[in-house]
């Protein structure tokens, strides 16, 4: 009888950097473009709208993989938490925490007796792994990574903010305002499409979210520009 192999392929495994990826990218390129466009209508020079693109990508990198390594090393913690918890419950009472996990499989649709026979042979192959999993939703893929989370964002902010800065340094000076808007809404287009690709997502529905938000900000932060007439 001949086997059958069966590949499927997961995007689970993204989750974690993807997700600080676009974030990291989205606000370099919003944050980024908004800045320029503001200073911009504020009638300011090239030189004060690429010292202050620069600044809010420098600040911006920055921040985000301050930010983002503080709250991913917030979950870590938690994590180990739970894990050392768990640890020491399955060394105090193994018999209880088999009963806890048969129940869970039980609330998941096997019968009493399957469910036993389950939690059995987790719990002999690799009990803390099993609860860790099956009761707290703790694995490998899902686990918490503060510096890959915290570089990542970083260097995504700063790869988002660079377009912006660099079609503010060749556009027309008159034209700036309008160049910078519409190409950093064409990248935010890209941007949207890239992730809902790499994610497995509805391609045309995240293009249209980023370019909606992104459209969004930077109207108003030219407004404010032109209402203030002074660098924002």
């Amino acid at each position: 009888m001949s086997r059958i192999h069966h590949i499927e392929k997961h995007r689970n495994d993204r989750i974690g950097w993807l997700r600080a990826a676009v974030l990291g990218a989205n606000d370099g390129l919003v944050s980024t473009a908004s800045l320029i466009v503001g200073v911009a209508s504020a009638s300011a020079g090239r030189s004060e709208m690429l010292i202050a693109g620069v600044a809010g990508l420098v600040a911006g990198a920055m921040s985000m993989a301050a930010g983002e390594y503080v709250s991913v090393s917030s979950q870590s913690d938690t994590e180990l938490a739970d894990m050392a918890r768990e640890r020491a419950e399955l060394a105090s009472q193994p018999e209880f925490e088999l009963q806890e996990l048969a129940e869970i499989y039980v609330g998941r649709g096997l019968t009493s007796d399957l469910a036993a026979q389950v939690a059995r042979q987790l719990t002999d192959h690799d009990a803390l792994g099993a609860h860790l999993r099956d009761e707290l939703g703790i694995s490998e893929i899902t686990s918490a990574r503060p510096v890959q989370a915290g570089l990542t964002s970083a260097a995504s902010f700063a790869g988002g903010a660079v377009l912006p800065l660099i079609t503010a340094l060749i556009a027309p000076l008159p034209q700036v305002v309008a160049v910078v808007g519409g190409t950093s809404l064409l990248f935010l287009i890209g941007l949207g499409a890239l992730s809902a690709r790499v994610g497995g997502a509805p391609v045309l529905k995240a293009a249209a979210r980023v370019a909606f938000w992104g459209a969004l900000a930077m109207a108003i932060t030219a407004a404010v520009g032109r209402f203030f007439g002074t660098v924002v």
